[in-house]
């Protein structure tokens, strides 16, 4: 999952329960749709990608460098204290949102398409909720 810094979630994938997170860094850096912001060209993905120990290796900070994106990967073998717990809340208050959602807390799906639709259903209430909340509308 690729958040905004508000909890908004920009990309979500669905995958197995067996599968590796590193499988999936590049499908979901092609996921998020284009950013907008500021006048001119608009971005196509964010600029900043924070995440947790598991993406630090040089190969993973190459691909993401490489699709335009700065990584700021937590690093191996260093104290909890690197500062990115202040980044990686939203990813986790994210989860916690989806949560509320009890159908996508424990899979009663068999068919993956369901649950995903499930999935894409919850993100869009969060999102809504949240530019109610900002009265952005």
């Amino acid at each position: 999952m690729i958040t905004d810094g508000g909890g908004v979630p920009l990309a979500v994938t669905l995958t197995g329960g067996n599968r590796h997170d590193l499988t999936q860094l590049v499908p979901l850096i092609e996921a998020v749709p284009p950013v907008r912001g500021r006048r001119g060209r608009p971005r196509r993905r964010p600029g900043t990608l924070y995440s947790d120990r598991a993406y630090d290796s040089g190969i993973h900070r190459r691909i993401v460098r490489g699709k335009g994106i700065d990584p700021r990967f937590a690093r191996r073998g260093n104290d909890h204290g690197s500062g990115l717990g202040v980044y990686r809340w939203v990813v986790e208050q994210t989860i916690a949102l989806l949560h509320w959602f009890r159908r996508l807390r424990i899979r009663w799906e068999i068919r993956d398409d369901i649950h995903e639709a499930f999935l894409s259903i919850a993100c869009s209430v969060i999102c809504w909720r949240r530019l109610k909340n900002n009265s952005f509308c």
